[in-house]
């Protein structure tokens, strides 16, 4: 017949008692140990079950098995897929998250979703694919740029006021031709940046009350 060794199942994680007894065999019936692509995972059939028509629960939770498949000499049922995305695909089974590392390509879990047939998994992915895309399909970053006017004594006032994002880029000066009754007051114009990112959705953060007032007087030339 079929039985196995005893030393093929896999013992509880925890120390101590075994898991509590099951309707349906002890609680080792509970532990599904899989070889994919020669990397072990171990896992309980009730996790495996959560998506009923995915390939996972029809090839281990089924008490007469759809799926005919091969088990290495540990009794661990073989798959033939990367190691590496089974990984996500098992943490969704287990709590219902997408989490995919960077290492991981967006597209790799796909593909192995849709191979295990995980309908919402397969949804989920290609949203975060979606999202990228939609993402980078703005091209490269966008820069608002705005030139203030400013007195040279106003100079290093107005660069250490810029708030956070504004990068100081050019400083030109333009003589001292505007009076506001200083002589020789010498104007200058200065360029700042900063990245239009869209989480502002373009509504730019002004640098600072002095800078406004500036910036006026700038747009006054």
């Amino acid at each position: 017949g079929h039985s196995r060794p005893p030393a093929a199942i896999a013992p509880p994680l925890e120390p101590g008692p075994g898991p509590p007894e099951r309707a349906g065999g002890g609680g080792a019936a509970r532990w599904v140990r899989l070889n994919v692509g020669g990397t072990y995972f171990v896992t309980t059939r009730q996790t495996l079950g959560r998506e009923p028509k995915s390939f996972l629960c029809r090839l281990c939770c089924q008490e007469d098995p759809e799926l005919d498949s091969d088990k290495d000499e540990t009794g661990a049922y073989l798959i033939d897929r990367d190691p590496t995305y089974f990984g996500p695909i098992l943490n969704y089974l287990r709590h219902g998250k997408l989490i995919i590392t960077k290492e991981l390509a967006e597209e790799g879990v796909l593909e192995e979703a849709e191979f295990y047939n995980i309908a919402s998994l397969v949804r989920l992915v290609k949203e975060r694919i979606r999202d990228n895309e939609n993402r980078t399909s703005q091209g490269p970053v966008k820069h608002v740029y705005r030139v203030l006017q400013c007195q040279e004594e106003e100079l290093t006032q107005m660069v250490s006021t810029m708030s956070d994002g504004w990068k100081f880029e050019q400083l030109i000066s333009i003589g001292s031709s505007y009076n506001y009754g200083n002589e020789d007051q010498a104007e200058f114009l200065c360029v700042v940046s900063r990245e239009l990112n869209n989480s502002t959705n373009g509504i730019v953060i002004e640098p600072s009350e002095k800078a406004k007032i500036l910036q006026e007087r700038g747009s006054r030339m």
